[in-house]
């Protein structure tokens, strides 16, 4: 009996670090602050990654780029807001009443934003990884190491190719190809 009792004891401990360890992981976003700030990070994230695409330089495609961001980690200091977060942005386009995708990016990146005066927020600075051999160091260095490992966890793009869709005006199934 005392066995059992010890082996259950031992479990529930393991399964209490485990998912402390995830949620930690996982970022600690006051879900209030990252409604806010969210959509001000990818409203930027497209707005920059205009004219690097692809499709962009193709005629008739009408390409626009969408991105999206997950928080894994937010922190505020005063009007001053870090936010680290994982980021997908994706190229689309449409030919012959077909969803095309023609370019597209997932990169960790930080994220300083400032409170306006309207009491919204304003990107101030974005610093992402460098290519190549530096990667894994930045990555380590501004996200931890358990926070680390999901940068490289693929993003759903979902999300993106149902807000093209409705954005060019295409059915809910419309399939996507390659541009």
């Amino acid at each position: 009996m005392s066995v059992r009792r010890g082996a259950t004891g031992v479990g529930a401990v393991v399964v209490l670090i485990a998912t402390g360890a995830w949620a930690m992981g996982r970022g600690n976003a006051d879900t209030r602050l990252w409604g806010e700030v969210r959509p001000v990070i990818e409203a930027r994230l497209a707005a920059d990654a205009r004219g690097a695409g692809y499709g962009e330089a193709v005629p008739g495609l009408a390409a626009r780029w969408f991105c999206r961001a997950e928080a894994l980690d937010l922190e505020r200091r005063g009007d001053d807001v870090r936010a680290g977060v994982r980021t997908l942005c994706v190229e689309y386009g449409v030919r012959d009443g077909s969803l095309v995708e023609c370019s597209g990016g997932q990169n960790p990146q930080v994220v300083r934003l400032q409170r306006d005066a309207d009491g919204g927020y304003r990107v101030v600075s974005r610093e992402a990884p460098p290519d190549g051999d530096g990667y894994g160091r930045w990555t380590r260095a501004h996200f931890g190491g358990y926070a680390g490992r999901t940068l490289d966890e693929p993003m759903a793009s979902d999300g993106l190719e149902r807000a093209a869709r409705a954005h060019f005006g295409l059915p809910a199934h419309a399939p996507v190809g390659d541009c």
